[in-house]
């Protein structure tokens, strides 16, 4: 799989998540979004700040060499909790928050494993829930660090699958109330489970 490739693949998903989403007239509306790129030896970008469905833009992602995932993952956690307190500031009632890392490679910054124990503190705590998806060579067993949940392998360049799945779940999401434990569906069509040869 080339990057040139990979890197095309996600960018068609994330136009996908863009369009279905926007389709569904109630998560346009309820669902918010921020996408952060990582990159260089201790660079991450915030590609796409917190925005409603409605106007969000699927932004164009460029493969930038370096991965310094757990200074991505700390940027993410204290973006998502700053996000709550606005909620919270206004009186508005929210769901749990959703955190996807998705990587090709393993993290490249030397404190990554507090950071992927400040990220599974969180999940246990109920601040968030975090999923890992790797892609291509991404090193799964450091991903997995990062979650209760066992990471998932993307199946070969199946970004577009992965997005609607994702883009599926964020608009049931959008319908429950702020109480619910919401049950996302089982990620059939374009993930494998690391170990297992179905």
């Amino acid at each position: 799989m080339s990057q040139n490739n990979a890197i095309g693949a996600l960018n068609d998903g994330l136009r996908l998540l863009e369009e279905d989403l926007k389709a569904d007239d109630v998560a346009r509306q309820r669902v918010r979004i921020m996408v952060l790129r990582v990159g260089a030896p201790q660079d991450v970008e915030v590609v796409t700040d917190w925005t409603d469905a409605i106007e969000f833009e699927a932004p164009e992602i460029e493969a930038n060499g370096m991965t310094p995932l757990g200074l991505a993952v700390r940027r993410a956690l204290e973006e998502i909790e700053d996000e709550k307190d606005r909620y919270r500031d206004h009186g508005i009632p929210y769901n749990r928050p959703w955190l996807f890392i998705l990587t090709d490679g393993e993290p490249t910054d030397p404190d990554w494993e507090a950071a992927a124990a400040e990220c599974r503190a969180a999940e246990e705590s109920g601040r968030v829930s975090a999923f890992c998806v790797g892609v291509g060579d991404a090193n799964m067993d450091k991903l997995g660090r990062f979650s209760q949940r066992s990471p998932l392998a993307l199946k070969g360049l199946a970004f577009r699958e992965f997005f609607l799945w994702l883009s599926r779940s964020a608009r049931a999401g959008s319908k429950s109330a702020p109480s619910d434990n919401i049950q996302m569906a089982a990620p059939q069509d374009w993930a494998v489970v690391p170990g297992r040869s179905d």
